[in-house]
């Protein structure tokens, strides 16, 4: 509570003299419990740390009255907090990035199944846990880029191109062990079988041009600066360069050529911010309201426009969509978790690290 407590003061702004208050009735609260005016909240374990989710939790309570209590982190450490808290856990719901760390968190039994006829009809069937233990919120889609001016020696319309020997000494990678390419992996295991996905991870090693390092934003500079030819990167990425107030992060994307993937065939794979309603949250009903309100056509077009990613309902505003359309892989979310111990181990004979 007290991690709690000192992140709304920095959020609030609070004076010296606002913080001895808040403590003081903290420690009366727990005194004295029955004295006090109850206050309706919600606690959120989020390892996602954007300012515009602050604008999210702030209109939350301002329609409702139910404060949201924010403790963020990493989300493996995140997972393990709640599993370690057992029913003595304050969180009453988990929010983290892609749908093989929310599957990570479901195997590991902290998320309790939720009904809901609004996120029935608001969340797409592919985009969430089959038996309702998470949903999923916004999303973004791995494409792929390649340096405009230099071109390429072949097209490039689909994953398994970039296995072809043509682009040896082209690609740049991400490391094996990012989830971005474990849950692009687990899709292409989905969809082609163990065997083919094994031999387009052994065509990719061979075309690399350098050691898979950096994040996917480090990939598009080595494409954009033609250290590179081609890679593959989040949208998410992509839209916060297109909408970056400075010109060098602007020339990155002018220097792209970006493509949606597998459009004649499964479609672009696409992954989730998502979360889960943990299973002992002392708040339920709350939680369940803050699921539903991030799903509404307000925190809709914020994921958007604020934080560069794909609305799971309703149209796409704000960077991304200067991306175009696209088709997407239409396989439920979950198979990116459950195909992860066979990414990993395909990653590994390939030589990918």
């Amino acid at each position: 509570m007290k991690e709690t407590l000192s992140l709304a003061m920095r959020r609030h702004g609070f004076t010296p003299l606002g913080r001895l208050a808040a403590l003081l009735t903290l420690t009366l609260a727990s005194v004295w419990p029955s004295t006090l005016v109850a206050q309706e909240v919600v606690n959120v374990y989020s390892a996602r740390h954007y300012d515009t989710d602050m604008a999210l939790y702030e209109e939350f309570t301002r329609q409702t009255g139910i404060e949201v209590n924010l403790i963020e982190g990493g989300s493996d450490a995140l997972i393990e907090r709640i599993v370690n808290e057992g029913e003595f856990s304050q969180a009453d719901m988990m929010i983290t990035v892609d749908a093989g760390r929310l599957w990570r968190a479901s195997e590991k039994d902290i998320f309790q199944s939720v009904e809901s006829e609004l996120l029935d009809q608001r969340v797409p069937t592919n985009l969430k846990d089959p038996n309702g233990l998470w949903f999923g919120l916004s999303k973004r889609v791995r494409a792929i880029a390649y340096n405009k001016a230099a071109g390429l020696p072949m097209d490039v319309n689909r994953y398994e191109d970039l296995a072809n020997p043509s682009l040896t000494g082209s690609v740049c990678m991400r490391s094996s062990s990012n989830i971005y390419n474990l849950s692009l992996m687990s899709s292409i295991i989905e969809s082609a079988g163990e065997a083919a996905a094994e031999a387009w991870a052994s065509g990719v090693v061979k075309n690399f041009g350098r050691t898979p390092q950096g994040n996917d934003t480090a990939q598009l500079r080595a494409v954009a600066s033609g250290e590179c030819g081609v890679t593959v990167a989040n949208t998410y990425y992509l839209g916060r360069l297109i909408g970056s107030d400075d010109p060098k992060n602007r020339a990155i994307t002018d220097a792209l050529t970006v493509v949606f993937p597998n459009q004649d065939d499964r479609g672009a794979h696409v992954n989730i911010s998502g979360a889960g309603i943990t299973r002992y949250a002392p708040n339920k009903d709350n939680a369940i309201k803050f699921l539903e309100y991030l799903t509404s056509d307000f925190a809709q077009k914020l994921f958007a426009e604020g934080n560069n990613e794909y609305p799971i309902v309703g149209p796409t505003s704000g960077p991304v969509a200067s991306l175009g359309d696209f088709t997407e892989d239409a396989i439920n979310a979950v198979v990116l978790g459950q195909r992860q111990a066979e990414a990993v181990r395909i990653f590994d004979r390939a030589g990918w690290r």
